[in-house]
């Protein structure tokens, strides 16, 4: 028992070199270490690049993308569905949004029969009904995932037009081409939602005029009550329901007072863009990458670099600044496990979508086969503990 013990502590510390590289028959992804990515695959606008890495002990970032049909009905319309969920206090809710988002997406394009900004908010709000009442049922036996939550970052492709809804701080950037000058430009899409941003604060203040405290300097970082950084999020009960802010829930997630209305929003900011012959490509990525790089310089990265294995070279880049940022290798980093490596950096995950003009201008009905790819990492049977796992606290994302 003692010797067991001491091989999972072992492994916690020990350099990673065990791990192979090896191919993932469920996504056709592959795993280097604590790196899971595609490098390249086809989807019905044209290419995408995938990656993820894990930092925590169990990975809190979920992704998806999602190419054909976009209804329950094989009439269409088809496209492509992108999908980032970066997960804080644990992977339940992220967990929870990849397995449902896209699912009630597609019953509300079947309802409206077509995709819309109302078809996508419907689905978020959907989302964030049934994460409540699996929260509900759950409480009783497991009241922590009351302060379980997630970003959570989509982009629809779809006749032309690419939606993009955000809750938190995960970041959609479009690299759009300069004829004139041959460079190609950072665009943001994406509106987020941390108040470490001026104007997210004073949405907060505006909201909760009678509240002095609901935004708070703690550490050298602003955050809503002072306990998390974000001020929307699908999950995150216990800052939503007040039933759900009391014990059993841990001491330092409840507030003292009792709050009569939600203090964090599930309503997604959703922009509409008409995609044009010159814009080259979409990166959709979790606070993780968005921590090291620039938008512009992630934008040069897939750009003077050829198409396959980009989301991976944004990660590699990610990492290579955050191990020099401690003064520390690359190649020390990587040696460096799930759990300890999150005092370096987040989970981070990419996908880089390609625009192929001639693929854009399809029709919506025009039919194309259904792909599924899901990012990976370290998977854990369900219920079941990462070797050296400790409480993770939803301070951040």
């Amino acid at each position: 028992m003692l010797s067991g013990f001491m091989n999972l502590l072992m492994g916690c510390f020990l350099p990673r070199s065990d791990r192979h590289v090896h191919t993932s028959s469920e996504t056709g992804g592959r795993q280097d270490g604590l790196l899971w990515y595609k490098d390249s695959g086809q989807h019905f606008n044209g290419e995408f690049s995938m990656a993820v890495v894990q930092a925590n002990n169990l990975l809190e970032d979920q992704s998806q993308l999602e190419s054909g049909c976009l209804s329950l009905h094989e009439s269409g319309p088809y496209g492509t569905f992108v999908g980032v969920y970066d997960g804080h206090g644990g992977p339940e809710t992220s967990r929870y949004i990849n397995d449902h988002l896209f699912q009630h997406l597609k019953r509300f394009t079947s309802e409206q029969q077509g995709m819309s900004v109302d078809v996508i908010r419907k689905a978020y709000q959907a989302t964030e009904e049934g994460f409540l009442s699996l929260v509900t049922k759950q409480w009783p036996m497991k009241p922590q995932i009351a302060a379980v939550g997630s970003c959570c970052l989509v982009g629809v492709f779809c006749n032309g037009t690419l939606y993009v809804a955000n809750l938190g701080d995960s970041r959609a950037v479009l690299g759009r081409a300069v004829k004139a000058t041959g460079e190609v430009l950072a665009i943001q899409l994406s509106a987020e939602h941390n108040v470490c941003i001026e104007s997210v604060r004073r949405e907060m203040q505006s909201l909760h005029p009678d509240d002095s405290q609901i935004v708070v300097l703690k550490h050298n970082v602003w955050r809503v009550k002072g306990l998390i950084q974000i001020s929307r999020s699908i999950g995150d009960v216990y800052l939503k329901k007040a039933e759900f802010n009391r014990e059993p829930l841990y001491q330092k997630f409840r507030l003292r007072e009792p709050f009569r209305k939600p203090i964090l929003s599930a309503d997604p900011s959703i922009s509409v863009h008409e995609l044009q012959p010159h814009d080259q490509f979409v990166i959709f990525a979790s606070d993780g990458l968005w921590e090291h790089l620039s938008n512009q310089e992630a934008v040069n990265i897939v750009q003077n670099h050829p198409r396959s294995g980009s989301a991976k070279r944004l990660v590699k880049t990610a990492l290579q600044e955050a191990a020099k940022k401690r003064e520390m290798r690359y190649s020390d980093l990587k040696k460096i496990d799930r759990g300890v490596r999150r005092h370096f950096h987040d989970d981070i995950t990419v996908i880089v979508v390609f625009l192929d003009s001639n693929l854009m201008s399809r029709a919506s009905s025009a039919k194309g086969p259904n792909l599924s790819v899901r990012g990976g990492g370290v998977n854990f049977p369900p219920n079941i503990l990462a070797p050296c796992a400790t409480p993770t606290e939803p301070g951040g994302t």
